[in-house]
């Protein structure tokens, strides 16, 4: 008898691998749920290929589109998620920059279409979805082991000694180069990768399956180290520390809360060992949050930003200056206070909640933790490990990062909120 916790999610195991690309559904379904997985396979890289794919979706879904479905469109767990999108809709029309704004709104279409697209298939996305979670979790342990070789190969071709791989040239934006990908985005996509590899590890039976998600996981987390997003190594900090209620009973939460906590404390041991990832992890991390003026020296942290973008929202906390307006605002601000770096590279806030602000202001910011809350409240209803690991990464994330202004955020954040919580009446009567 194993100890481990029926979970609201069944496990993939033996033979039942194949399912991920071989089902039994119709014609329709299966062209739905094959480009799902292309999409899926594409999210970590180029931004083309996702959008090709995403159209083709769109195309193939309307096609089939039945009229009874259409009713779907007012199920509140598709309206709630599209109000993002309905938002950034109304703040165009009183934006002062308006080419920008419609060119923000089309990026920010996947947050609308996406829960359209999982309410109005015929396909039963729900029965599908551990095979998603565990092909995008196989997508992304592939794509840092290419990482991985690339670096090696790198070395190898420069003669250079093994131990370079922890130096500054390949860590962070430099290791995810090779894929065309910002290194917090590819870290989110393995973050929850290596959870969904944690679950599919302590519910499978057999050594070879164990075995199997064991090695995945090892990528996973060495990757994670090099990639060093600290957002997203904090989110899964405490993702690791709320997995055990979720998925486990009570006696191997135990053994597993000592497990994971060694395995941290040696991680962290090993971090402070190399110069490169020390800094990277503490005395960068400092000067990020630290004030220049207060220490005396020149710097443009992210907190000097955050304090641009508050003084802006200050003049304008009601309706925010509209959609497309932050970075030319913050510009103009960045320049006042001889941020220059900043301006030259016109960089946004770095800053989810306070990009609402600056655009949509106080009614902006309350529809995006609305939003998030909605989702929190779904996911620990059902005990979802899966849910929760996604917005906790998101929330945590959105405090060093514009995450739903930038292409790979947006698709990442439509598609498996929508896929999450997207519940179309039929499945609600259920």
């Amino acid at each position: 008898m194993t100890s481990t916790k029926v979970s609201y999610y069944p496990v993939i195991t033996g033979n039942k691998m194949k399912k991920i690309f071989f089902i039994s559904d119709t014609v329709e379904n299966k062209i739905s749920y094959y480009h799902l997985l292309a999409f899926l396979a594409a999210l970590p890289f180029d931004r083309f290929y996702s959008q090709v794919i995403f159209i083709s979706l769109i195309i193939h879904t309307l096609i089939h589109l039945k009229k009874k479905k259409t009713g779907f469109a007012l199920n509140k767990t598709v309206l709630i998620p599209a109000a993002l999108f309905l938002l950034q809709f109304v703040s165009v029309l009183y934006s002062q920059d308006k080419a920008n704004a419609l060119k923000e709104l089309g990026r920010q279409l996947p947050i609308l279409i996406f829960p359209l697209l999982f309410a109005f298939t015929a396909l039963d996305y729900h029965k599908y979805k551990m095979q998603f979670l565990l092909f995008f979790s196989l997508v992304c342990s592939l794509t840092i082991f290419y990482l991985f070789f690339e670096s090696f190969r790198i070395i190898l071709m420069y003669n250079q000694p093994f131990t370079v791989l922890f130096s500054s040239a390949f860590i962070n934006h430099n290791f995810s180069a090779p894929v065309g990908i910002h290194a917090t985005y590819l870290s989110m996509y393995a973050a929850l990768s290596l959870v969904c590899c944690l679950y599919f590890f302590v519910t499978s039976f057999t050594f070879l399956q164990k075995m199997f998600y064991g090695v995945a996981i090892c990528i996973l987390a060495a990757g994670l180290i090099l990639l060093s997003s600290r957002a997203v190594i904090i989110a899964l900090c405490f993702i690791l520390a709320v997995f055990p209620f979720l998925v486990l009973k009570e006696k191997k939460r135990i053994k597993y809360s000592i497990a994971v906590a060694s395995i941290l404390l040696l991680s962290f041991i090993g971090i402070m060992q190399i110069d490169s990832l020390k800094n990277r992890f503490t005395s960068d991390l400092g000067q990020e949050l630290v004030d220049p003026s207060e220490m005396g020296i020149i710097l443009e942290p992210r907190v000097a930003r955050w304090k641009c973008a508050a003084e802006l929202i200050k003049k304008s906390p009601v309706i925010g200056y509209g959609s497309g307006s932050e970075k030319r605002l913050l510009k103009e601000k960045y320049f006042e206070q001889k941020l220059y770096t900043s301006y030259l590279n016109s960089l946004d806030a770095h800053n989810q909640y306070l990009s609402y602000l600056l655009k949509t202001g106080i009614p902006g910011l309350c529809v995006f933790l609305f939003v998030l809350l909605s989702g929190f409240k779904a996911a620990l209803r059902q005990k979802d490990i899966f849910f929760t690991t996604f917005l906790v990464l998101v929330t945590v994330v959105s405090v060093s990062e514009n995450i739903l202004d930038v292409n790979k955020g947006i698709f990442f954040f439509s598609f498996f909120f929508s896929l999450f919580f997207v519940r179309p009446s039929a499945m609600l009567k259920q």
